[in-house]
C-alpha cells in the first residue's frame, strides 16, 4: 500500500454506498487503512450488504439509512456519526441519478415537460450535494484535522448531454458548488473536487448496456478513446486519490474520469 494513498484513521462517509460506484468506493476505502467506512444508501440492506464487505476487510463500517434529498435526516446521520466515532474526515458525494421521468414525460422535450420531471434530477444531483456538505461541513472544521469533499457528477455537466439538460444543468451545479466551497473552506485546510463520469455500468444502467442494439452500442462507443464504458472502478480509483494525502494541494478541481469521450486542459 503506497502511504500516500492510506487513509489511516480517517472516517468516511459515502452517500449511495449500496451499489455502484460507492460500493467500490467503500472497499477501496477500506483496503487503503480507513477507521471507518460510513455507508449511506436509501436502501438499508443493501447498504448493510457493503458494510459486511467492508467488515471483512477488518474495518469498521455502518449502514446509515437517509434519504440525501432531506436536510434533516441527513443531518441526523452526521450527527450520529460524530457521536460515535468522533468525526467525518471524507464525504463522498455518490448518491446521484439521471432521473426517473413519468412516462408520458419521457419522449418530451424537457420544456415541454412538467416541473415534477425536473426535480428527479435536481432533488439528488444537486440539492443532495448542498445537503450532505451543509451537514457534514461544520463537523469538519470543529474537528481541525482538515477533510475531503468529494462529488461524482457527470460530463453532463462539463459539456452537455442533448435530451438530458436538466440533470446536465444539476451536475454542472454540483461541479460550481464544489469550486466555491473550496474557496470558503481552504483556510480550514478542507479541500473540495469533482470526478465526472462519462457513460458507466452500474446496476442502475447495466440493463441499458446489455439491451441495447449492438450497432448503436458500437456508435457510442466510438465516441471513446478508450473504447469501452466505464466501470465503478475507474471512479472509485480517483475518488481514493482524492480522499488520500496524495491531494493535499489539490482543490477546486473536476477530474474526467471518461476514457477520453472529452477532454480537459
Amino acid at each position: 500500500m503506497s502511504s500516500l494513498l492510506t487513509l489511516r484513521d480517517k472516517v468516511a462517509l459515502i452517500t449511495g454506498g449500496g451499489q455502484g460506484i460507492g460500493r467500490h468506493t467503500a472497499l477501496r476505502f477500506g483496503a487503503h487503512g480507513c477507521r471507518a467506512v460510513l455507508i449511506n444508501d436509501q436502501d438499508l440492506e443493501r447498504a448493510e450488504t457493503v458494510a459486511e464487505e467492508v467488515r471483512g476487510l477488518g474495518v469498521n463500517a455502518e449502514a446509515l439509512r437517509a434519504d440525501v434529498t432531506d436536510l434533516a435526516a441527513v443531518r441526523e446521520i452526521v450527527a450520529r456519526a460524530i457521536e460515535s466515532h468522533g468525526t467525518i474526515d471524507v464525504l463522498v458525494n455518490n448518491a446521484g441519478n439521471a432521473g426517473a421521468n413519468p412516462p408520458d414525460d419521457l419522449d418530451l422535450p424537457f420544456w415541454e415537460a412538467q416541473p415534477r420531471s425536473w426535480d428527479a434530477h435536481l432533488r439528488v444531483n444537486l440539492y443532495g450535494v448542498i445537503n450532505c456538505v451543509a451537514a457534514c461541513v461544520p463537523g469538519m472544521i470543529a474537528a481541525q484535522r482538515g477533510g475531503r469533499i468529494i462529488t461524482v457528477v457527470s460530463d453532463a455537466g462539463r459539456v452537455g448531454e442533448a435530451g438530458l439538460e436538466v440533470y446536465s444543468a444539476a451536475k454542472a451545479g454540483a461541479a460550481g458548488l464544489t469550486r466555491a466551497v473550496a474557496r470558503t473552506l481552504g483556510r480550514h485546510r478542507i479541500t473540495a473536487n469533482c470526478v465526472a463520469m462519462a457513460a458507466t455500468v452500474t446496476p442502475y444502467t447495466e440493463g441499458m448496456f446489455d439491451n441495447a442494439d449492438p450497432r448503436l452500442l458500437k456508435r457510442m462507443m466510438d465516441k471513446y478513446v478508450i473504447r469501452r464504458p466505464g466501470r465503478p472502478d475507474d471512479a472509485a480509483n480517483m475518488v481514493l486519490f482524492l480522499a488520500s494525502d496524495a491531494s493535499d494541494w489539490i482543490t477546486g478541481q473536476t477530474y474526467p474520469v471518461n476514457g477520453g469521450f472529452s477532454f480537459a486542459l
